[in-house]
């Protein structure tokens, strides 16, 4: 079975000056479990885990866990250049109880496709939590290659993969090497209804952040075999997620969010405050899609 089918959120750490601000991380998983999101995923790339500690980042996973309390699924980002290190994360992700790890490719030291194979690999042989595998070159400088996901497919506990390249074809050609091994998210918000109709399951979506409702039922009109009415959602979607990407990604959907009164908090240096212009663009796009503030 898929670990989950519709909208799961990449939801964002809400920081203070001086840690997580554990108040508002709760009210924003009740947030999305009252607005059918259909699965979290915590300390992920809008999660900002690349300027968390260890500490950080695995109390955060388990109190998700705790809070969510089964109703969704929690999958827990714990991918690291360094492999045994994403094996310590994804271990204690396990221990407390996340239902799946989100691994992303080794970024800066990169590797061959051949390391990429025995990094997860070995990840999965020595735990026992599914993996989804996690695709982004754009940030890490390297990509899974469609033979290389099929080769991964057929570890037990390698169960998807989150596809934020943006190469349809590419990814196509990944789909009809793995079939059903393999279940498919889209990482990108403006590629959900391309990546389903070649099978995907649904999206892991930053957009979700704060209009959860609409990513979950983009995806159910499609299930539900609505493309219009999917395709329609998906393309009056199209200026919004553009403004949530007109700068590096988490800096604009926490602004977003800090203007819709969710106390999303700061981002963490390197990540800085949103230029003027690009705020006055998100928010007359968020006035546009409809949004009140």
């Amino acid at each position: 079975m898929s670990l989950f089918t519709g909208s799961g959120v990449a939801i964002v750490t809400p920081f203070t000056e001086t840690g997580v601000n554990y108040e508002v991380l709760e009210k924003l998983i009740e947030f999305h479990i009252s607005n059918h999101t259909d699965c979290i995923v915590i300390c992920g790339t809008t999660g900002e885990a690349s300027t968390m500690t260890d500490e950080e980042q695995l109390e955060c996973i388990r109190f998700t866990v705790e809070k969510v309390n089964k109703r969704v699924p929690v999958i827990a980002g714990t991918g690291s250049n360094y492999t045994e290190h994403a094996l310590h994360l994804t271990r204690k992700a396990e221990e407390v109880g996340a239902d799946a790890a989100l691994i992303v490719t080794p970024y800066y030291n990169k590797t061959t496709q051949k390391g990429l194979y025995e990094h997860y690999a070995y990840i999965a042989n020595n735990v026992k939590i599914p993996i989804v595998l996690y695709n982004v070159p754009s940030r890490t400088g390297i990509a899974i290659e469609p033979t290389t996901a099929a080769q991964l497919a057929e570890i037990e506990n390698i169960i998807a993969v989150k596809e934020a390249s943006g190469n349809i074809s590419t990814i196509t050609e990944m789909m009809a090497l793995c079939g059903d091994k393999l279940d498919l998210y889209s990482g990108n918000d403006d590629q959900v209804v391309p990546l389903m109709s070649i099978g995907g399951k649904g999206v892991i979506s930053v957009a979700a952040n704060i209009v959860p409702r609409d990513l979950h039922d983009l995806v159910q009109k499609f299930m539900d075999g609505d493309l219009a009415g999917s395709r329609k959602m998906q393309l009056d979607m199209m200026p919004l997620n553009k403004a949530l990407f007109s700068e590096v990604n988490p800096i604009p959907v926490k602004e977003a969010m800090n203007i819709l009164g969710m106390e999303a908090g700061p981002c963490r240096l390197p990540l800085t405050s949103m230029d003027d212009s690009n705020r006055d663009k998100l928010m007359g796009a968020m006035q546009d899609y409809g949004l009140k503030f």
